[in-house]
């Protein structure tokens, strides 16, 4: 295996040698990690890693999705099925199938974060194949019990400054509380994901609202009590380093009803009576809820929009939600977002940060919208769209509407703690390659582009999040 330096840079060489130079300040700066799902407890306890096929396999779906698509069952990944049947239980097996499929990943950014952190955390220099399989194994398994590879010296060998994981409103955050009465230096946030207490369509959405409201003592009955109990929540994070909300919502769809109206919508959601266009009108509506209560407590507000989530329903039934079974679909902003951007979108305090599954709408409409309204940014592609090409193509659809700096630079969206380095890596070589190109162009001369160069890669991300 060879990570060639030039990896990712332009065939062109003069335009390569641009790519290089903006390069070479960058690709040791500081990791802003923003958005993410890293289990918390890992930095809470620092144990090691139990094994190469839980660290690598397991909790990635983008490795276990292709590998189910040709035909691999889940349970002989080791992944836990609801009903608590039989699945592999031997990583070294798993780790073996793995192996044997590594050649799927071909062409794909997953063997470019993988081999990054083979090389670079493992010294691992040859690649993975069924033959070398357990040799590569026992390598990386050994590494891990030594303690430059517990949780912690990987945050500070990785250079993080500061990473959020994710919870749900009904977490206690106790993994959180840990770090900080650890001692330790390393900057742990979470981020507020309310979406179990409020899609209507989540499942156990009633039971749901009963916890949230025993665990706030609101009426989470009532309308009122029910934004009550969210401000409180939002309160509870922001105490633990929140700085964001995030909502994973089928589509962007706001809404910006009157209080009656909320309340009548809201009676029929907590009595079991929602169409499902009142679902959606709901889930419309406490976008902008929370939009307002941004104004209030700064949290800054994440849009999720555009998957179809569990579309695979027997693999929803057997292992539950995240398994790998969202498929991007259409989405639309213009209209979707209108609301929430006439009540809220021209508050220059607000930031509300837009991403897509549907590249189709950056240029038409998302880049158009963040050039205009100084509420709204763009996320940076994010689930299938943090490839190189997609990368490239964000840049080129959004540049030339919202510029820049109506992007918040780049998140690693990942459960994959060992990949962080190499996405950022990924992210940093492909706005060198695009900045080189215009610096060839003579639309930006050179000592510009090394400035966005920088703010890409750190600046944005980390005032964007309020890090």
């Amino acid at each position: 295996m060879l990570l060639h330096e030039d990896r990712l840079f332009p065939a062109e060489p003069a335009t390569r040698a641009i790519a290089r130079r903006l390069y070479a300040p960058i690709r040791d700066l500081p990791i802003v990690s923003p958005h993410g799902h890293t289990d918390p407890r890992w930095f809470a306890e620092n144990k090691p890693f139990p094994d190469p096929a839980t660290l690598f396999v397991k909790p990635d779906h983008y490795i276990f999705r292709m590998l189910y698509s040709q035909g691999v069952r889940l349970e002989d990944l080791g992944i836990a099925r609801k009903d608590g049947g039989e699945v592999e239980g031997d990583p070294r097996k798993i780790w073996r199938l793995f192996a044997s499929h590594w050649h799927l990943f071909r062409g794909t950014p997953t063997r470019l974060w993988f081999e990054h952190a083979a090389s670079t955390i493992f010294g691992i220099e040859e690649r993975l194949s069924p033959a070398n399989a357990d040799a590569i194994y026992d390598r990386i398994a050994e590494k891990l019990t030594q303690p430059e590879h517990l949780p912690r010296a990987l945050f500070e060998r990785f250079n993080i400054e500061a990473i959020a994981t994710t919870e749900g409103a009904l977490d206690d955050l106790r993994w959180h509380d840990m770090i900080r009465a650890s001692g330790w230096g390393g900057k742990v946030v979470t981020a507020y994901r309310p979406d179990s207490v409020v899609d209507p369509e989540f499942e156990g959405f009633s039971a749901n609202l009963d916890q949230f409201g025993a665990l706030t003592g609101e009426d989470v009955h009532g309308w009122s009590g029910y934004l009550a109990a969210h401000r409180q929540r939002r309160d509870y994070f922001r105490q633990r380093g929140a700085t964001s909300s995030d909502h994973g919502h089928a589509s962007a769809r706001t809404a910006n009803l009157s209080k009656s109206e909320c309340e009548a919508l809201f009676a029929r959601v907590v009595a079991g009576k929602a169409s499902a266009e009142d679902a959606d009108l709901f889930r419309g509506q406490m976008l902008t809820e929370m939009a307002k209560m941004s104004l209030d407590d700064g949290l800054v507000l994440q849009i999720h929009p555009g998957s179809f989530r569990n579309h695979n329903p027997q693999l929803f039934s057997a292992f539950g939600r995240d398994m790998g079974a969202d498929i991007p679909r259409q989405t639309e902003y213009v209209a979707a977002l209108k609301p929430l951007l006439d009540a809220v979108g021209n508050e220059p305090g607000l930031t509300v940060i837009a991403f897509t599954l549907d590249e189709t709408s950056y240029s038409r409409e998302l880049a158009p919208l963040a050039g205009h309204y100084p509420a709204l940014k763009l996320g940076p592609g994010w689930w299938f769209l943090d490839a190189p090409e997609a990368m490239l193509r964000f840049r080129e659809l959004t540049t030339e509407t919202a510029g820049f700096y109506n992007t918040v630079g780049f998140n690693d969206d990942t459960r994959a703690y060992l990949s962080i380095p190499a996405r950022h890596d990924v992210a940093r070589r492909i706005d060198c390659h695009y900045l080189a190109r215009l610096v060839a162009e003579h639309r930006l001369d050179e000592r510009e582009a090394a400035e966005v160069a920088h703010d890409l890669a750190y600046r944005l991300a980390k005032e964007a999040y309020r890090l």
